[in-house]
């Protein structure tokens, strides 16, 4: 990535909206280079699912649980699928230490995680699980300040 393409993250960041056409005049790029940059970022994993930008608080999954997953060590990879396939975990991540998988999960309530902390473990090949419940998130995820700071790189000579 470089500087073109962060100040295009940056301005689509500012204004989602916007027609093309007038993300290019801001940007003073051609419109066909807009898209065709945003065309190869989205092919290139960095652009992520509109979905990402979705509140589950508002789907009515207002509890957020981070789920530490420990698996059988000959057979748990066949966990992994089965575990994505629950909708409300929204991340999993694979880890050292105790746990093999760390996932952030979305509940209703505590009964409702109560209820998935259950069925992540009648999945086969998951031996343990530890929950730990976020009281109030401090910091949302988070990426501009990383993308102001590619926009801002001067080409090397």
């Amino acid at each position: 990535m470089d500087a073109l393409d962060a100040r295009i993250l940056l301005a689509v960041d500012d204004d989602p909206d916007a027609p093309s056409l007038a993300l290019a005049k801001r940007l003073g790029i051609a419109r066909n280079t807009l898209h065709a940059r945003l065309q190869r970022l989205k092919a290139a994993g960095a652009v992520r699912e509109f979905t990402r930008r979705v509140d589950p608080a508002a789907l009515g999954y207002g509890l957020v649980a981070f789920v530490s997953i420990a698996l059988s060590q000959t057979t748990g990879h066949r966990a992994t699928a089965a575990l994505a396939a629950f909708p409300e975990v929204i991340e999993m991540h694979s880890t050292t230490g105790e746990a093999d998988l760390l996932l952030k999960v979305v509940a209703r309530d505590t009964a409702d995680l109560h209820r998935i902390s259950g069925e992540f473990l009648a999945v086969p090949d998951v031996v343990r699980t530890s929950t730990v419940i976020s009281l109030r998130e401090q910091l949302p995820l988070r990426t501009r300040a990383l993308i102001e700071q590619a926009a801002d790189q001067r080409p090397l000579a």
